[in-house]
């Protein structure tokens, strides 16, 4: 099974199983919510109490020479078991509020975290809109079970045994006969139930569809713009969308016929309460009780049913997260890895093979070393395996054979964070935040200075234009930085890379599309950014690497041949052809 399939749930967690690993959260607040049980207790007290109370004043008002002080007793009474039945219900509220909302923040963490720790492969399998839809979306469905389900279920299940507690007191014959009713609505609500369970779980995976869409065209709306694909994208939203509305009125279908039938054997169970009642010789404040239970009996069981739409969310939205959360991370530190504070910058490759899927190998036997403080490029068509090289140095993948060594430490026995925080990457699609330029150069980190932060810019030449801007690093850019070039963009990268102070370099295609102006800016920045370490260097334009140490030449996953400019050029091979191509075209 992949990890998409994984994260869509194609298969339902068992009921119970979802309901106590949801449970697992509520540790921390059991003080608060033993609290509101006791004050769910209370309420239902005041609730079951109520009927006897009006009873009481029925059999009185039968009198003629009742007395108005009597009356007015009553009316306080019953007005002081109101106010201190809503204040019960206050604290009750504030108490759930409190626990709901520190549980789901919990979750929510819990659920980022463990995103986090899942490795680039296993992320690239998964829709970016699947995931927000998990952190922000779902648990707010699961607090929903916290602040109000769960509470709402424990007061209705006991307002139902208590209110029968009392029926059976009032008449048990009478409530004997209302036990034909109760096993009806049971029924009716045990086929329920199994019947909107899988209506919730097809509609929470049409709303997540939809949200990867949302996701992914609203990214890609400039491309969609320039081929003019609106009319198209329109006609594929409109299908999901209506996907999911057929999904959501298939559920208010299901509450439309549940329902009338609950309220219909609520009709009936009143006429027989009256019928047998006077057969039975009650009395009229009785009957009056018995109905005003049985009025309380039926409305709990209407909203368990209600409860049982939320429930059902909450639990589908609690599945959904907890298969996240099972997704083991593929790359992960062993047993007894080292941390290590400093590298030399020797790297080698052992016998190295790779895939990303099955036996589809985009490494084949891959072996070479490079020195500490050398300069090494990778050459090769699109798909031969360079990228693939300088991800796997930071174990952004896991490799299927061979070893990958640096100072002689095989990278599975160093700590991930060690490791990665050795190595300064600079990508051809530069990733920035919204936000200040600051606060995208240090990402977030107190343990730079203004003056660090200005000489890392100055530095890699990115001052040329931040001295223009007129809040210097303190300028605000926009999402992903589309208020600044490619160029200006990859110069942030540089900076940020040189302020975290890395031991090993590398740039995968950093010099792609970038204008001349800005390339000479670029060639000059990495001259001075060979003196910080070991540079591994991915690129297309050759012009770019003449000066590397070394150049290896990938084909198909192998290397096809090494060594420097000017000995490649003298093997008349793949890289002499492919540097005299590309300087006829310049």
């Amino acid at each position: 099974m992949t990890q998409t399939d994984l994260l869509s749930g194609d298969k339902p967690m068992p009921f119970f199983l979802t309901l106590k690993r949801t449970f697992r959260f509520i540790k921390p607040q059991l003080p608060r919510l033993i609290a509101a049980f006791a004050l769910v207790l209370l309420n239902v007290a005041f609730d079951i109490a109520l009927p006897m109370f009006i009873s009481a004043v029925t059999d009185n008002l039968k009198s003629d020479s009742i007395a108005l002080k009597v009356i007015l007793g009553f009316a306080i009474g019953y007005i002081s078991l109101g106010a201190v039945n809503q204040i019960v219900l206050y604290a009750l509220s504030m108490l759930l509020q409190k626990a709901g909302q520190s549980i789901v923040a919990k979750i929510r963490m819990e659920t980022f975290w463990h995103i986090q720790t899942l490795s680039q492969g296993q992320l690239d399998k998964m829709p970016v809109g699947s995931l927000v839809t998990r952190v922000a979306s779902y648990t707010a469905s699961v607090s929903d079970l916290f602040t109000n389900v769960i509470v709402s279920v424990i007061r209705n299940v006991l307002t139902i045994v208590g209110v029968y507690g009392m029926m059976l007191y009032i008449s048990w014959q009478l409530a004997l006969l209302m036990l034909a009713f109760i096993a009806a609505v049971a029924v009716i609500s045990f086929a329920f139930g199994k019947v909107i369970g899988a209506l919730f779980r097809k509609e929470r995976a049409y709303i997540s569809e939809l949200n990867t869409y949302l996701n992914e065209n609203l990214s890609g709306m400039k491309l969609i713009h320039i081929f003019n694909r609106q009319q198209y994208k329109e006609l594929e939203f409109l299908l999901k969308n209506e996907n999911l509305r057929k999904a959501r009125y298939k559920v208010v279908i299901a509450f439309g016929i549940y329902r009338p039938l609950i309220t219909l054997i609520s009709v009936l169970a009143t006429a027989v309460t009256f019928f047998f009642g006077v057969k039975f010789g009650l009395s009229s404040a009785m009957i009056v009780a018995f109905y005003l239970y049985l009025s309380r009996f039926f409305n709990p069981v209407q909203n368990l049913a209600d409860q049982l739409n939320n429930l059902q969310k909450a639990l589908t939205a609690s599945e959904r997260i907890f298969r996240l959360l099972d997704i083991e991370p593929e790359v992960r530190d062993l047993p007894g890895a080292e941390e290590v504070e400093e590298f030399k910058g020797e790297i080698e490759f052992k016998h190295v093979w790779f895939a990303y899927e099955g036996e589809e190998w985009i490494l084949k036997d891959v072996s070479f070393r490079v020195h500490a403080g050398e300069t090494c490029a990778f050459v090769g068509a699109t798909g031969a395996g360079k990228s693939t090289i300088l991800s796997l140095i930071v174990r952004n993948y896991e490799i299927q054979k061979g070893e990958i060594l640096i100072d002689g430490k095989d990278i599975r026995q160093i700590r991930i964070r060690s490791l990665r925080r050795a190595v300064g990457q600079m990508l051809q699609d530069v990733f920035l935040f919204s936000g200040t330029i600051k606060s995208n150069l240090t990402l977030g980190s107190a343990a730079f200075s203004d003056e660090e932060i200005e000489a890392a810019c100055r530095y890699v030449n990115a001052d040329s234009f931040i001295g223009k801007l007129p809040d210097g690093i303190n300028s605000e850019l926009s999402e992903r930085g589309e208020n600044l070039s490619q160029g200006q963009r990859q110069l942030l990268s540089f900076a940020r890379t040189v302020l975290f102070k890395p031991q090993i370099l590398i740039l995968d295609e950093a010099t792609a599309n970038i204008d001349t102006e800005t390339e000479a800016l670029i060639n000059q920045s990495l001259e001075k950014m060979r003196n910080i370490g070991t540079m591994l260097v991915c690129a297309h334009r050759l012009s770019t690497i003449k000066r590397a140490d070394k150049i290896i030449v990938m084909q198909h996953g192998e290397i096809a041949e090494s060594g420097t400019h000017e000995e490649l050029l003298q093997k008349g091979g793949y890289y002499s052809k492919l540097y005299r191509l590309q300087a006829e075209r310049q």
